[in-house]
C-alpha cells in the first residue's frame, strides 16, 4: 500500500470557502500519479533481422510475419516494455501486439483505420500506443487503490471563485428575472361556469428560482504537457485523451470526476462561437442575462416601430435580409444593428426572431415535457387545462421559463393592436406553435397531428399569461 493513498495535501484544505477573486491563489496539485508516470517503462521495439515482404505498409521493422506466441514470448523475454507485432496464426491478416509488463507477454488485437489502436484511444503511430499503453498499465497497477479513492476529497468545492461566482450570478439572476408562480384555478360558484370567469389564488408552495444551472459539456481531450484535475487535483496521466474538457466553460477533469461535477457550468464567451442554434441555456449564462439578447433586442425593436404592421409575424421578410440579422448577431452579439435605418421592413426583425427560436437545438417548451403540454391541450374543462399546463411550465428549465415568459408578455401586447395588425391569439398560435415546440421523435405525421394542439397551447399561454407567469 502507498503512504499516498490516503493523503489529503494541507494547503489544499485550507482554502477558504469565499474568497476575492483577485485573492485566488492556485491549489497545490497532487503530484504522485505524475510520478508514477516518469517510473513507468519506456517502449523498446524488437525489431526483426529480416525484411517482411508481407509487413503491411503502416508498420515499421517491428512487424515479425506470421509466428506463434511462444516465439514472441522468447523474444520479448527480459525486457520490461518490449514489444513487437506479429500475425495471428489462427487469424491470418489479423495482427497482434506483444507487449511486455509485469514479467509476462501481453497479447492485444490490432487495428488501423489511418491511426492505430486496441481500444478507444486512436495513435499516429505504434510507439505512441505503446507508450501510453505502459503508462496505463503502471499507474493501474501501481495506484489502484488511490485511484478507486482519488475523488473521494475532491478539490472542486474548496475552490472560492468557484462558489463566489455561482453566488453572484445566482444572486443577480434572481433579482432580474421573474419566478413561476405555483397557482389554482378555480370557478366562482356565484357566476355561471365560463374560461373568463376564473380567479386565480395564489398558493404557498415550492418556487421554481432561476439559478440557471447547466451541465457541462464534457467532450474528450488531449493535453499537451503536464495537466492536472480540477476535481480531484491529481494528474491527469497518458500520451493522449487524458480526460475530458468542457467546450462550454473550458473546465479539465479526469473522465470518471466529470461524472460527480455539480451542474454548474459558466459558459466561456470567448468559447460560444455563435449565438443562433446556440443552446439557450448556454448562451444566456455565457453573457450572464436572464433571457437570450436576441429575444430583448427584437422585441424591442417591433415594439418600437412594428406593433401595428399588418400581418406582424405572419408576412415574411426577405430571406437574404434575415439571413443578414442572422450573421450580425453570431459576429457582433449585443453590438448588432437591427435598427430602422439598416432594416426598414420590421418583417426581417421579427422573422430573424422566428429564426432564432426554430434554430434552438433543444426547443422553447423542451422535448421532456412535450407530451405534457399536448396532453394538456386535450383537456376538455378549460379550468383543468389551464392547470395542466401551468404544471408543464415549471417543469421548463429556468432560462426557458423566462424565455417563453417574456415572449408571451410581448404577444399580448401585439394582440393588443389587432384592430391594425389582424393578429390575434389564435393567429400567432398558428404562428408560433411549431416553432417553440417539437415533437422529440421528428415523426412528420405525428408532427401534423400535433399542429391543433401546438397552437393551443400557444393561444393559451398568450390569453392567459398574466395567470400562467
Amino acid at each position: 500500500m502507498f503512504v499516498a493513498q490516503n493523503r489529503r495535501h494541507p494547503d489544499i484544505l485550507s482554502f477558504p470557502f469565499f474568497v476575492d477573486p483577485e485573492d485566488y491563489q492556485p491549489p497545490i496539485w497532487k503530484s504522485y500519479l505524475y510520478q508514477l508516470q516518469q517510473e513507468a517503462p519506456r517502449p523498446k521495439r524488437i525489431t526483426c533481422p529480416q525484411e517482411m515482404e508481407s509487413r503491411p505498409k503502416y508498420y515499421g521493422r517491428e512487424f515479425h510475419g506470421l509466428i506463434s506466441r511462444e516465439r514472441a514470448d522468447e523474444l520479448l523475454a527480459g525486457t520490461e516494455g518490449a514489444y513487437l507485432i506479429r500475425e495471428s496464426q489462427r487469424q491470418p491478416g489479423t495482427y497482434t501486439l506483444a507487449l511486455r509488463f509485469g514479467g509476462q507477454t501481453l497479447n492485444y488485437r490490432l487495428f488501423y483505420d489511418g491511426k492505430h489502436f486496441v481500444g478507444e484511444k486512436r495513435f499516429e503511430s505504434v510507439h505512441d500506443l505503446v507508450t501510453d499503453g505502459l503508462i496505463t498499465l503502471y499507474i493501474e497497477t501501481k495506484a489502484a487503490e488511490y485511484i478507486a479513492k482519488m475523488t473521494t476529497n475532491p478539490i472542486y468545492q474548496h475552490l472560492g471563485y468557484t462558489s463566489l461566482l455561482r453566488d453572484k450570478i445566482t444572486h443577480r439572476l434572481n433579482r432580474t428575472c421573474s419566478e413561476p408562480k405555483k397557482v389554482t384555478f378555480q370557478q366562482d360558484e356565484k357566476i355561471s361556469p365560463s374560461p373568463l370567469s376564473r380567479r386565480t389564488t395564489i398558493k404557498d408552495g415550492p418556487e421554481k428560482h432561476c439559478n440557471y444551472e447547466k451541465i457541462h459539456n464534457f467532450k474528450v481531450h488531449t493535453f499537451r504537457g503536464p495537466h492536472w484535475c480540477e476535481y480531484c487535483a491529481n494528474f491527469m496521466w497518458g500520451l493522449i485523451a487524458q480526460g475530458v474538457r468542457c467546450s462550454d466553460c473550458g473546465l479539465n477533469v479526469h473522465k470518471q470526476c466529470s461524472k460527480l461535477v455539480p451542474s454548474d457550468c459558466q459558459p466561456d464567451l470567448r468559447r460560444i462561437k455563435k449565438v443562433f442554434s446556440c443552446d439557450l441555456t448556454t448562451l444566456v449564462k455565457a453573457h450572464n442575462t436572464p433571457r437570450p439578447m436576441v429575444l430583448d433586442m427584437c422585441i424591442k425593436e417591433i415594439e418600437h416601430r412594428g406593433l401595428t404592421s399588418e400581418g406582424l409575424y405572419r408576412v415574411s421578410g426577405f430571406t437574404e435580409h434575415i439571413e443578414d440579422v442572422r450573421l450580425a448577431f453570431d459576429r457582433d452579439g449585443e453590438k448588432a444593428d437591427i435598427s430602422a435605418n439598416m432594416y426598414p421592413d420590421i418583417n426581417i426583425i421579427a422573422g430573424a426572431l422566428k429564426l432564432y427560436l426554430r434554430d434552438l437545438p433543444i426547443s422553447v417548451i423542451t422535448y421532456d415535457v412535450y407530451s405534457k403540454f399536448i396532453q394538456a391541450a386535450k383537456i376538455t374543462d378549460p379550468d383543468s387545462r389551464l392547470e395542466a399546463v401551468h404544471d408543464g411550465l415549471l417543469q421548463l428549465p429556468p432560462a426557458h421559463y423566462e424565455t417563453l415568459r417574456y415572449l408571451m408578455t410581448h404577444l399580448k401586447r401585439v394582440t393588443m393592436y389587432e384592430k391594425d395588425n389582424y393578429m390575434n391569439s389564435e393567429n400567432l398560435g398558428i404562428v408560433f406553435g411549431p416553432t417553440l415546440m417539437r415533437p422529440p421523435d421528428q415523426n412528420t405525421l405525428a408532427t401534423l397531428n400535433d399542429m391543433r394542439y401546438q397552437k393551443l397551447i400557444v393561444q393559451l399561454l398568450i390569453e392567459h399569461e398574466d395567470i400562467l407567469f
